[in-house]
């Protein structure tokens, strides 16, 4: 065997330890969150709700809306389908850096009605498109219009709303404003940091379940941090 191939033997098996050593880290332990949920959009397609919430979860965040106006086209009916199942239910709102927290909340509210027992609604705070950063008064801008989205939707539902995170927007725009508002985390490839205070985790983009056939074939998995009767009080309304 010449030295090429053996580099090549070890660089494969270099990237498969790494692999398993991945896999292992983000799956969480069911003792320790036994309360585990979804998130779906559009990208899921048409979703047999029966058959998706018997695959021992617990919760499914639905998105709503995106912006000012654009509402997801599988909403009313994911939302209206998921309340007959056992799951508890919340709708989410992917947070535009382009537009007016109000117009944002209004769309948002426009869209969502609220049920006894749902979850929380949601923001979803990520860079997108051309925004990798943001900084200075852009990044000011965007701190005041999502407060403004954050107190008109609370206002509506009486619920504080949660912030769904990456690690980068939350460190870079999060940071430590918005202490209101409860944290849901994205960290598929590593565990959670320890030092944050997080409600929900989503620990995999990668999980294939039953029950939809959209464009894309995997779904979003969460846990929730707390025990089976701490998430049943959980997000009640004020």
């Amino acid at each position: 065997m010449n030295k090429y191939l053996k580099r090549i033997i070890l660089v494969i098996l270099i990237i498969l330890i790494i692999g398993v050593f991945l896999i292992k880290i983000n799956n969480p332990n069911r003792e320790r969150y036994p309360v585990r949920g979804v998130d779906v959009s559009s990208y899921q397609g048409n979703i047999d709700w029966e058959i998706l919430s018997s695959q021992n979860i617990q919760f499914a965040f639905i998105k709503a809306t995106e912006g000012s106006s654009y509402v997801d086209p599988y909403f009313e009916k994911n939302y209206s389908s998921a309340m007959k199942t056992n799951l508890r239910i919340g709708a989410y709102h992917f947070f535009s850096f382009e537009s007016s927290g109000k117009t944002q909340a209004e769309n948002f509210c426009g869209a969502v009605s609220y049920v006894d027992g749902m979850l929380p609604p949601v923001l979803d705070v990520e860079y997108y498109g051309s925004y990798s950063s943001l900084s200075g008064a852009e990044l000011e801008n965007v701190r005041s219009e999502l407060r403004i989205c954050i107190d008109e939707i609370e206002k509506n539902f009486g619920i504080t709303p949660v912030i769904y995170a990456t690690q980068k927007s939350k460190n870079e725009i999060i940071g430590d404003e918005f202490l209101d508002c409860d944290l849901w985390i994205r960290s598929v490839y590593l565990k959670v940091s320890s030092d944050l205070n997080w409600s929900f985790w989503q620990y995999s983009d990668k999980q294939i379940l039953d029950g939809y056939n959209g464009e894309e074939k995997y779904i979003d998995m969460n846990v929730f941090n707390g025990s089976l009767e701490e998430f049943q009080q959980y997000g009640a309304k004020k």
